[in-house]
């Protein structure tokens, strides 16, 4: 059953590849509770089948970055890009993406957290497995606030419609 706005984030982790060593970060992968990053924080999210595929690469990232600045004017405190990827390849395409610092990219390397949010989808037949769907949500303390998912094609999650959310 796919999540609805004002139902809470179900329990979960993402993994994220921090690039510079901090308290409590190490180099590398860094597994992370979904309920402790959300708390108190208003986050955009946007979920897409998967890292380095040509409409993720060529639309969806790049306007979540070039738009983080207006998103962060209208109280976004974080944004982030979920993939059923690993954090290696999350953290590889971050750099290409030149979204390190802007965008949280976020890996879901078994599905589990996606498959918890009922957005995930079979791309058995393009030889990809079980992805997830591509979509947005606006989630306030870890409450989804918008959620626009796509039913084919690249227009209900893009960041130009989250700002358009936003007022």
């Amino acid at each position: 059953m796919t999540i609805k706005i004002g139902e809470r984030l179900p329990e979960g982790t993402l993994a994220e590849f921090i690039e510079t060593e901090t308290e409590g970060c190490s180099l590398g992968p860094n597994v992370f509770q979904v309920a402790d990053l959300v708390k108190g924080k208003k986050i955009a999210i946007f979920g897409l089948p998967g890292a380095f595929t040509p409409t993720c690469s060529a639309k969806h990232v790049p306007g979540y970055v070039q738009n983080a600045a207006a998103l962060k004017a209208k109280g976004v405190d974080e944004i982030w890009c979920i993939s059923v990827n690993d954090a290696f390849v999350m953290g590889a395409w971050g750099r290409d993406q030149k979204s390190t610092g802007i965008v949280r990219m976020m890996a879901d390397g078994n599905a589990s957290f996606t498959k918890a949010l009922g957005l995930d989808a079979d791309f058995s037949k393009h030889n990809m497995g079980t992805r997830s769907q591509r979509y947005s949500m606006l989630v306030e303390d870890g409450v989804v606030k918008q959620l626009n998912v796509e039913q084919g094609g690249f227009d209900v999650s893009s960041a130009e419609t989250m700002l358009s959310q936003l007022g």
